[in-house]
Parts: structure tokens; sequence; C-alpha cells
């Protein structure tokens, strides 16, 4: 007799603890009874039905998503390597576990996909200055995406964008080229002036248009020659015409009769 009192009472003592869920703050517990879902179970002291109900707990807290880095090519066909980190949370445990089959692979392939789309529409200057705005494009996109698996998308931070070696080497000798062609053509117009101040001296000397001509076709081969020593792909070499079109005014004395305020007789 005390033996069956004291099993009944070990049975209903178990009961009562397999009974009791507790749920800490920061999680839900989704209740599946017999493999359907049942309920969610909010923070504090909750009772299931032991054997029958089955709690799969879910995490409301922020998460973190770290995405490794990724290749995307921009519109104009620059390869980059970027990555990004994306913060979420659960906002709904049933939807997160019922919605989709494995969320964090779910979010990781949608930052990703949505990440090389938006790289893909903006050139590379677009996409080098242009990080809050590619933050901020992922973020509305990815939110609305993601609202159907019970799922709220704090904020989307690209954390590097990074060209390819080569690409980087590139644009290092184009912005060097492009240095060298602003060098030379001032260097060219203090020529003009140099030699402007030749025509004043040489003013009255016999043969000083053929010496002006001479200095002219001179300087221009030597800036050709500077041009043409550029790493950049595209040399621009100067057009004889444009090069000397002062100068020319200087050899007639149009400039110097000019610079003297009046034509001389």
């Amino acid at each position: 007799m005390y033996s069956l009192i004291a099993a009944l009472t070990l049975a209903v003592v178990g009961y009562i603890a397999g009974s009791v869920t507790i749920i800490k703050e920061g999680e839900e517990g989704i209740v599946e009874r017999l493999g359907q879902y049942r309920r969610t179970l909010k923070p504090g002291l909750n009772f299931v039905i032991p054997v029958f109900d089955t709690v799969w707990y879910e995490s409301t807290r922020e998460q973190i998503l770290d995405i490794d880095p990724q290749q995307a090519i921009t519109r104009d066909n620059v390869p980059l390597t970027v990555d990004a980190v994306m913060y979420w949370k659960i906002l709904d445990g049933q939807k997160a576990r019922y919605g989709v089959e494995d969320l964090d692979l779910a979010l990781t392939n949608l930052v990703v996909t949505a990440l090389r789309g938006e790289i893909g529409q903006l050139d590379l200057r677009e996409t080098v200055s242009g990080r809050t705005k590619i933050n901020q494009a992922l973020l509305h996109q990815l939110d609305e995406a993601t609202e159907s698996w019970g799922v709220k998308i704090m904020r989307v931070e690209v954390q590097e964008i990074k060209p390819s070696e080569a690409m980087l080497e590139s644009l290092e000798l184009e912005q060097t080229a492009e240095i060298k062609r602003k060098a030379t053509m001032s260097e060219t117009e203090s020529t003009v002036e140099s030699i402007r101040r030749i025509a004043l001296a040489l003013q009255g000397q016999p043969n000083a248009q053929d010496v002006l001509r001479y200095l002219v076709a001179q300087k221009y081969v030597e800036a050709n020659l500077r041009l043409s020593e550029s790493d950049n792909s595209k040399v621009i070499f100067m057009d004889p015409r444009s090069l000397t079109e002062s100068v020319e005014k200087l050899i007639s004395g149009e400039e110097l009769n000019n610079g003297n305020g009046s034509k001389q007789p």
C-alpha cells in the first residue's frame, strides 16, 4: 500500500516537474503538440503537457551575421571584394521556425545576393564613395524580404570594398600619368611666357622671327617626348597649332605691339 502511494506521489511530482518550463528573458518557446504548432511561450514560468508537448527555443535578442568577403562586379565591369555585417532579431518566433527551412543560411544567401546586386548598379567611383547609400539600400531591401520570416533587420554595414591588386596598380598608374600630364601642360604655358619675354628682348634684332620659330619647335618636341613617357595607355599629343597659337602672335609682332600699348611704325 505504501509502495503504491509512494509510486503515485513520485509520478505526480514527476509530471508536475516535467510540465514546468521556464523561458528566459530574450527568448521565446515554440510549443509543438504531436508535431503541430500549439502556442508561443513568453519569458517566465510556463506549463506544458509532458510527453505530448515539445518546446523549441528561439532567441529574440539582436544577433550578428558576419558575411565573408564576396566577389562582386561594378556597373563598369570592375571586380571588387566586399564584405558586410548585418544586425537582426526575431520578432515572431512562429514565423522564424516555420517560414523558412534554415534561417541562418537563408539570411546569408539573401545578404550576398542583395550586396552583389547593389554593387552591380554602381560604377567604381560611386561604390567607393557611396558606402552609406549602399547600406541604406541593403537595409530597405533585406528588411522587406525577411518580413515573412518574422525577422527584423536592424542595420547593415559594408565593412570593406577592395578592388583587385591589378586594378589598384592600374588606378595608381592612371593617377600618376594625369599628374604628369598636368605638369607638362603647366610647363608649356610657362614656355609660352618665356618665349614672349625672349621676343621682347629680341625686338628689332636681325633673324628674330627665325630664332623664335626654332625655340617653339624645340619646346614642342620636348613636351611631346615627356608625354610619350607616360605609363598611361592613352597618350595625348599636343596639337602644334594649339601649342603655338599665342606664340605665332608673338612672332608676327601683334602681342609685342599690344604689350607696348600701340602698334609700332
